[in-house]
């Protein structure tokens, strides 16, 4: 070796991979299990008795397993009306989402336009404005609309996300201009090549937009709690948090409480091992823009 030239670096050997390969796995197992205590704690004491919930040092496993918790939680509270609000909100926002976040990416990634990096630079601008800086001019523009205490009001201030634009405008870019610049010589229209030709090939990146918006939109308390004066009208989260400051209803019941955060978490947890795959995908290429 020359004076001044680095060392070469030595392939690991067969010994040491098989030495790194357990410890990687049992730091990863260890932090995996960090991460799901908290919501394994949650679904399993929706299931435990009142004196379990109760016990000191704490039961992990309940010995005897029990629905009376959601039972009384239907009970005392009309889950089916907070859950559909939840349903309906959380549906509309995402669909109008994947519409309108789609079309303003595909005018950015693959449309030339004057101001087109203007409006790109003003969609970065909006990611860095933090969420909680609007809720009074939204309540403000709502309450002029007369859209308080209504789904629309519900819907319409988070119908289109500068996150969502900003994806999917990476992830088109990646669609190559002669494709489509076939489908126009073939006399295709921007309409029919935006839904017939790029959005089928966009679906990771869809299920990705549609998971994060979904659970944002199903999630969101502070804005349904300040959009919402009839509790016809609440959410499920704002529905569960008014119950459970009020001692008439919860009167101090964890295990109602557990029930009803596990009945808030379930939806969202279905929908993600349903688009898994997708998410994975979409977040993994999208990383290589």
């Amino acid at each position: 070796m020359t004076v001044g030239q680095a060392p070469a670096r030595t392939a690991p050997t067969g010994r040491s991979r098989n030495l790194r390969r357990p410890l990687v796995y049992v730091l990863l197992s260890l932090g995996l299990l960090i991460m799901s205590a908290p919501f394994l704690w949650m679904a399993v004491s929706s299931f435990k008795t009142t004196s379990e919930l109760s016990a000191s040092p704490p039961v992990w496993i309940p010995t005897e397993w029990t629905l009376d918790n959601f039972r009384q939680l239907l009970d005392k509270l009309d889950l089916p009306l907070y859950f559909m609000n939840s349903v309906i909100v959380a549906v509309l926002v995402t669909v109008s989402n994947l519409v309108f976040c789609s079309m303003l990416g595909y005018a950015l990634a693959k449309l030339r336009f004057v101001g087109r990096n203007k409006i790109f630079g003003v969609v970065l601008g909006a990611l860095m404005v933090p969420g909680n800086l609007m809720l009074l001019p939204l309540f403000v523009l709502m309450s002029k609309l007369k859209l308080i205490d209504s789904y629309a009001g519900l819907v319409l201030p988070f119908a289109a996300g500068a996150f969502g634009v900003f994806l999917m405008r990476q992830f088109m870019q990646s669609i190559p201009d002669e494709l489509l610049e076939a489908a126009r010589m073939d006399g295709a229209g921007e309409w029919y090549i935006f839904w017939r030709i790029v959005m089928p090939l966009v679906k990771p990146a869809l299920a990705t937009l549609s998971i994060f918006t979904f659970l944002g939109s199903w999630n969101n308390f502070v804005w349904p709690l300040i959009a919402t004066n009839d509790p016809d009208k609440y959410t499920l989260p704002v529905a569960l948090a008014t119950f459970a400051t009020d001692p008439n209803k919860a009167g101090g019941s964890n295990g109602m409480l557990m029930a009803g955060a596990f009945l808030v978490v379930l939806p969202v947890l279905i929908l993600f091992i349903a688009l898994q795959r997708h998410f994975t995908q979409g977040i993994a290429t999208a990383g290589m823009k």
